[in-house]
């Protein structure tokens, strides 16, 4: 009988000569097309475990990654729960999440990990600012030259950095180049298209570095299947003082004057009517979807929509908050101070009323970076932002935060407190958060509070 043969083919593993006897891990199924059995290539270490299990002969075509010729030539003496999380992740088989606030080193266990492993790595961020701060930590510590998939490069190096996007297009191509894969911010993973770039790759250790697991949607239990368990979590309570910063978060209440009352009213009445009318439940799954749908279907829905738009507007952007942001920036002119926005009309709003540089997903890339450089040099104390920089700053003397607006992720309220974390002698970090009184934004702020660095 014919051993066992495995190929890789766009993301898949390929199992032929295999009987229906065959103890095979799932999940493989049978391909009449090929009249072979078929399964994902994140299954290939556990179909290769459970043929040596059973030794059972096979011939393995599969991984294409090699060794790197050597490790780190700059190392760094990591913290002790940096060494714990590298312990426990190598405990767990080199597959695993590890759970570490912003600030707190989640890079070095990431490097830490590549060099135990000594494979061939790819390191996925969400945004090309990580992967350039990724491509530049792994270029000095390796001493190597350090590939680039995404904004226009497509370089494969024996260690490469790409983000989400290129990732899950190139995989099943890439899928068997790599024996490690970091997924930094794997929070955004489990998502439809962004898990395939977990799914169609064979690498058998897989690394998984956040800050905040938890998604909104209830996806994140989908991170143990495509990286592992989480093998170490250490939270922003525990840290701070020692490891981050310490700081204090001071919550401010504003009033909307009597004619914004108003039109905060009279546009939630119009909005809250149709969707009781509409027999509508915003708490349900499908509620927001079925209000956006239903919403376009008559000049009433039109209303409605245009209702919850301008009561929206009116709560994040009251004249109050700038005003108090206005304050803000002055009393901390000194200091180096991020405003973060849900939107940005409001953030342009502040970077017309106070004269500070904004980022908005709209800024070219070169215009960001050079804000961004400014910005670190201390040239510019404050920059105004929507969402973009919830992620991917590293900016250590940034000590304050003054959230204007924002979702009630929890996620993101621990992002943009992490911004300002990055230990520094005797630094004192603040985050401000401004919430207009009497607005559905007051139950949006206890949402997003739900985080054991609030209470």
């Amino acid at each position: 009988m014919e051993p066992v043969a495995l190929t890789f083919v766009s993301g898949t593993i390929e199992i032929r000569n295999a009987s229906e006897e065959t103890p095979l891990a799932e999940p493989c199924t049978w391909d009449e097309r090929v009249r072979a059995f078929r399964a994902p290539g994140m299954a290939y270490a556990p179909i290769v475990r459970e043929l040596v299990r059973q030794e059972i002969p096979y011939r393995d075509d599969v991984p294409a990654y090699g060794e790197l010729d050597r490790g780190l030539v700059v190392t760094q003496k990591p913290r002790p729960y940096q060494k714990e999380a590298l312990d426990a992740w190598l405990a767990a088989r080199g597959r695993g999440v590890v759970v570490l606030p912003t600030g707190a080193g989640k890079t070095l266990v990431g490097v830490m990990a590549i060099d135990r492993k000594r494979r061939d790595a790819l390191v996925i961020a969400p945004t090309l600012d990580l992967v350039r701060q990724w491509h530049d930590v792994l270029s000095t510590r390796f001493g190597r030259e350090i590939g680039v998939i995404g904004g226009g490069e497509y370089r494969v190096e024996p260690i490469t950095v790409t983000t989400y996007d290129s990732a899950y297009l190139h995989m099943e191509h890439l899928g068997r180049r790599f024996g490690t894969v970091i997924f930094d911010e794997c929070h955004h993973l489990p998502s439809e298209t962004y898990a395939l770039s977990a799914q169609l790759s064979i690498a058998p250790f897989r690394l998984g570095l956040t800050a905040t697991p938890e998604r909104a949607d209830g996806l994140d239990h989908r991170l143990a299947s495509l990286i592992g368990p989480t093998v170490c979590r250490h939270d922003i309570v525990e840290m701070s003082g020692e490891y981050l910063a310490d700081y204090e978060t001071i919550s401010i209440s504003v009033e909307l004057s009597d004619e914004e009352r108003r039109e905060y009213d009279d546009a939630r009445r119009t909005y809250r009517q149709f969707i009781m009318s509409q027999g509508i439940r915003l708490g349900s799954p499908s509620g927001w979807g079925e209000f956006i749908k239903r919403s376009a279907w008559s000049d009433e829905g039109r209303r409605a929509m245009e209702s919850y738009q301008k009561q929206r507007n009116i709560a994040f952007g009251a004249p109050a908050k700038l005003a108090y942001v206005e304050h803000l920036l002055h009393r901390h002119r000194i200091d180096r101070t991020i405003v973060f926005t849900q939107d940005n009309r409001t953030a342009y709003e502040i970077s017309r009323r106070m004269l500070v540089p904004v980022i908005t997903h709209q800024t070219k890339v070169s215009e960001r970076s050079e804000i961004l450089k400014r910005f670190a040099e201390g040239t510019y104390r404050a920059v105004a932002t929507s969402k973009v920089l919830n992620e991917g700053v590293d900016v250590p003397d940034a000590n304050v935060a003054i959230v204007v607006s924002g979702s009630g992720s929890v996620r993101e309220h621990v992002q943009r407190l992490g911004r300002i974390l990055r230990k520094k002698d005797g630094k004192q970090a603040r985050l401000y958060e401004l919430v207009t009184a009497r607005t559905t934004e007051q139950d949006v702020s206890q949402r997003r509070r739900e985080h054991s660095a609030y209470r």
